[in-house]
């Protein structure tokens, strides 16, 4: 059964580090790690990459058995759950931490869950396989929902938005409504949106620098995954493998601007990048506190009963 997550699903206290476990032979980034050939799963690579995320600080860990990356194919459910419900089954026994299936199909989803995980990471957002939603209210697991227009094969072909903060909230919206309709609570879900998933740069960059935006829209904690992205790499000019440096910016840039949780190849730097963001952002907002404290109480003294204006 579901190991069931905090609530809320990010506790505020803290930004959440996810760690990014890919039982995929085609994943960008470490594909083939954990799964050679189809559905070749390499329990003991799994079980190892697992204990070093979490030795890094990762507070959960996210298992993927299909790639989403640019111009990726659909891979059948029956592939996918074989590759991700033994990695699941042997992290629920080996540790006690929360886990999350990236999928974006209903039947994946159920035997993750069944499996030991307890929440679904859709990149979807519901938009793929609706059904996902009731299988999730009805195993009691909490749900991450992401924003992707189209689907992985197809995202990049044709990029068009005229405000992508806008856009973006008001897609995740609908994908909010779509997850309650279903009866999933609000304690139990957060919104991902979709850094690099049919964005060009610019908006990428736009929607990383305006995550309180989002936050404040859509009244739910929020998740992104800049880890090793190519967006990074067409700022920097580095390869997927040199790109830990430049995630270790973004994670510290999403933290400071309101981030509840980063998903993340390498937990141990991102724990650092995420603890300097969060310092930085409590360090504005006492100032802006301060600042509001200060402005009130001028207020009271020009418009109180001793003042001029008031007096008899």
């Amino acid at each position: 059964m579901p190991r069931v997550w905090s609530t809320p699903i990010f506790p505020p206290e803290r930004v959440t580090i996810v760690g990014v476990l890919n039982a995929t032979p085609d994943s960008f980034s470490d594909g083939g790690r954990i799964v050679r050939r189809e559905a070749n799963v390499d329990l003991e690579a799994a079980l190892e990459a697992a204990a070093a995320l979490l030795a890094g600080g990762a507070h959960a860990l996210d298992v993927g058995g299909e790639s989403t990356r640019p111009g990726a194919r659909v891979v059948p459910a029956e592939v996918e759950a074989a590759r991700v419900v033994p990695v699941i089954q042997a992290l629920a026994k080996r540790f006690d931490v929360p886990i999350s299936v990236d999928t974006r199909k209903a039947a994946v989803a159920r035997a993750a869950l069944e499996a030991g995980a307890g929440a679904v990471n859709d990149v979807s957002g519901l938009c793929f396989d609706p059904s996902l939603a009731e299988v999730a209210a009805e195993l009691g697991a909490a749900m991450i929902l992401g924003h992707l227009r189209g689907t992985p094969e197809t995202m990049q072909d044709a990029v068009r938005f005229a405000d992508v903060v806008r856009e973006v909230g008001d897609e995740l919206a609908g994908s909010v409504a779509r997850a309650r309709a279903a009866g999933i609570p609000e304690a139990r879900l957060a919104v991902d949106p979709g850094l690099g998933f049919g964005k060009d740069l610019h908006e990428t960059l736009e929607l990383l620098a305006n995550l309180d935006r989002l936050r404040s829209r859509l009244g739910l904690p929020v998740m992104v995954g800049p880890s090793r992205k190519s967006f990074l790499g067409r700022i920097t000019g580095d390869p997927v493998e040199a790109r830990d440096l430049a995630t270790v910016a973004a994670c510290a840039v999403a933290a400071f601007v309101g981030a509840d949780a980063v998903r993340v190849h390498d937990a141990a730097a991102a724990t650092r990048a995420v603890a300097v963001g969060r310092a930085l952002r409590e360090a504005k907002q006492a100032r802006e506190a301060r600042a509001q404290r200060a402005e009130g109480e001028r207020s009271k003294r020009d418009n109180g009963p001793e003042s001029a204006e008031g007096a008899p």
